[in-house]
């Protein structure tokens, strides 16, 4: 029961990625519409991340961590380090990716691993019965 990967873990990591699939949809469609609209990557990845950050509150909250205690303000502050790494992973990668779709894409999949990491063990915290 105590293993990494038990049948309630991998059902909880398919519901993860399930919401991770839409918010992704969501928020990367929003980076394209931005970079397509002339924003710099840098400008385009910011808006997308704070407006998607709303909606991933509550994929997550009500699909995939749904017996868990939310805290808002702990959510937020892993997106908002998860948004410095997506940052940091941006400005070192357009040095070897001159596509920012596809740098955007690569990133995208990157945080999303730490970000259920976060959530996981951070954020949507299991709540305690007596």
């Amino acid at each position: 029961m105590g293993s990494l990967f038990n049948v309630a873990r991998l059902i909880e990591l398919v519901r993860f990625y399930q919401a991770a699939l839409v918010n992704a949809a969501f928020g990367f469609g929003l980076y394209l519409i931005f970079i397509r609209m002339g924003l710099n990557i840098y400008l385009a990845q910011i808006l997308s991340h704070v407006m998607g950050m709303a909606f991933n509150y509550f994929t997550y909250s009500h699909h995939v961590f749904r017996g868990a205690a939310p805290a808002k303000l702990r959510f937020a502050a892993t997106y908002t380090i998860n948004y410095f790494i997506g940052l940091g992973l941006l400005f070192i990668g357009s040095y070897f990716i001159k596509s920012p779709y596809l740098l955007g894409f690569i990133i995208l999949v990157l945080v999303s691993v730490i970000n259920y990491i976060f959530l996981k063990n951070i954020v949507f915290v299991k709540k305690l019965t007596l």
